[in-house]
């Protein structure tokens, strides 16, 4: 019997036999019973109404119709996959390599080489960079086979400190007011008696003899600007006379190195400042603290790679697995810096809550500044440390023209930390942002070119023409950016408190008449 179920009756009566889905599925059910011995093969009752059973044959026909469609799209889409692999397996390595090529070309084209944004409110200081300063117009382009923003930092700094020679400075030891020491490295050959002067603050452990403090140093040199780099305390091979370091909120060493710089020069002699990543932070920190006295002492300032915002730039330095090794690196010379003045601090913290030998095993720039920068400098938190030394929020109070140069790609400052909308709204402050750089990196060119680079580039033609300004268009652009800035804080402090801004005014119009007198 099963048998002759499973050849079927006579061709003649298969199609009365079989004249729907449902009774196909009821049949091959029965037959999976008969099999397993559960019992007798029954005919199923079969649909008596003409009408049901024409609605089961047109959705059976339509379900056929689908899974047919189904099916051919899938062997086309498999086919298709199929002949690229196969024409892909059997392509010679050169075309491979050859279209690969084109793919990043392309991509280097569209996505690496870019104009830089200017983040500037639209006034003076913007139009004068845009006129005056023909690198902020041009495209940027990186080197072509390091544009990836770890390697473009640390292969910038290994290719300056491979070619770049020794920097014999004329150093100059400044005692301090509370009895500190730093050493004020000059290089003035070659220089006129009335040139200019840049005054270089370096990063987190940086020195005179940085590579890319001597990059600037060479590229002022070509200039016709003298130059003095600021060595922090303990840095630069000098001894500690005080237990205190420094820090990138604390501005009270550079107030008194520009005071001294300032007496130094002759008086017709201008002088502008930069400072590069955490010296960045200390010059901008005394930029809007000390706002007229920096205005007094300063024609124009520059920031590099600055951590904008120090909280933000701290998480993305602890990043795995690249960031957090150049942190650590970074953490590492903290430790071994102060390693150098061990002696000193052994007695005096001896019986304090400041555990050195714990401090010497940091591994990242925050925890070594939880356990000694922040206690050092009296704050009750880290947290509060790097509050105090941010600057995205200080823009409004800096009255110097400050022009300030970063990477959107740098791995110690994402592009969400950078104030550009702040800075948009500035009278002195703005901000050029690369597409790429890294943390002062700024490599071009096939092979970058250690004596003339983007960064030493514009740090050249912004100073050249803030500080000679030889037809005065600079110092006109400065005066009227200052009108711009006392209007902006006039309807501010009018917002605020009426009574003070009588006040000021007040004050305002007795300068006016002593400067009269």
């Amino acid at each position: 019997m099963l048998c002759a179920l499973i050849r079927g009756p006579p061709s003649g009566h298969r199609m009365s036999l079989y004249r729907s889905v449902p009774e196909l599925l009821g049949l091959a059910h029965n037959i999976r019973c008969l099999s397993a011995g559960r019992g007798v093969y029954q005919r199923q009752p079969q649909l008596q109404n003409p009408v049901q059973r024409q609605d089961l044959l047109s959705h059976s026909r339509l379900a056929e119709s689908s899974k047919l469609s189904v099916r051919k799209l899938h062997s086309e889409h498999g086919a298709m996959f199929y002949s690229m692999y196969a024409y892909l397996s059997n392509l010679p390595r050169l075309h491979v390599l050859g279209m690969a090529m084109v793919a990043y070309v392309v991509y280097y084209l569209i996505q690496v080489v870019k104009r830089p944004i200017i983040a500037c409110s639209d006034g003076p200081f913007k139009q004068y960079l845009i006129r005056k300063v023909p690198t902020l117009e041009n495209k940027y382009w990186p080197t072509f086979w390091c544009v990836e923003s770890r390697a473009q930092t640390v292969l910038a700094s290994l290719l300056r400190s491979k070619s770049l020679p020794h920097v014999n400075y004329r150093r100059e030891i400044l005692s301090l007011k509370d009895g500190g020491e730093v050493a004020l490295d000059w290089m003035e050959e070659g220089c006129d008696a009335n040139a200019p002067c840049v005054l270089i603050l370096p990063g987190l452990t940086g020195e005179s003899q940085a590579e890319y403090i001597k990059c600037l140093v060479f590229a002022a040199q070509q200039a016709g600007m003298r130059v003095v780099v600021f060595n922090n305390r303990g840095l630069g091979g000098i001894e500690l006379k005080t237990p205190r370091l420094y820090c990138a909120a604390n501005c009270e060493d550079l107030c008194e190195v520009i005071q001294h710089v300032r007496r130094t020069l002759p008086e017709h002699c201008k002088l502008g400042a930069t400072g590069i990543s955490m010296g960045g932070l200390i010059l901008g920190n005394y930029l809007a603290r000390k706002s007229d006295e920096a205005r007094s002492f300063l024609s124009a300032a520059k920031i590099i790679s600055v951590p904008w915002d120090v909280h933000k730039g701290s998480a993305s330095i602890e990043k795995p697995v690249i960031n957090s090794l150049l942190g650590r690196h970074l953490a590492g010379s903290l430790c071994r810096t102060l390693r150098n003045h061990l002696d000193i601090y052994r007695d005096i913290y001896q019986d304090s809550d400041i555990d050195i030998q714990r401090i010497l095993r940091c591994k990242t720039i925050k925890e070594f500044d939880e356990l000694f920068t922040a206690k050092q400098f009296g704050y009750a938190h880290v947290n509060d440390y790097y509050s105090d030394a941010t600057l995205h929020n200080k823009l409004d109070h800096i009255s110097v023209p400050l022009l300030c140069l970063s990477a959107a790609d740098d791995p110690f400052q994402p592009l969400e930390a950078i104030p550009i909308k702040a800075a948009n709204q500035c009278t002195h402050v703005a901000i050029v942002i690369t597409a790429r750089g890294g943390h002062i990196g700024f490599l071009e060119g096939w092979w970058p070119s250690t004596k003339d680079q983007y960064m030493g580039r514009l740090f050249t033609e912004y100073f050249s023409k803030a500080l000679f300004d030889e037809d005065g268009e600079f110092q006109h652009t400065a005066n009227k950016m200052h009108e711009r800035f006392l209007a902006k804080q006039t309807v501010a402090l009018a917002s605020s408190s009426p009574l003070l801004l009588t006040k000021k005014l007040d004050a305002d119009q007795l300068d006016h008449k002593v400067k009269l007198m």
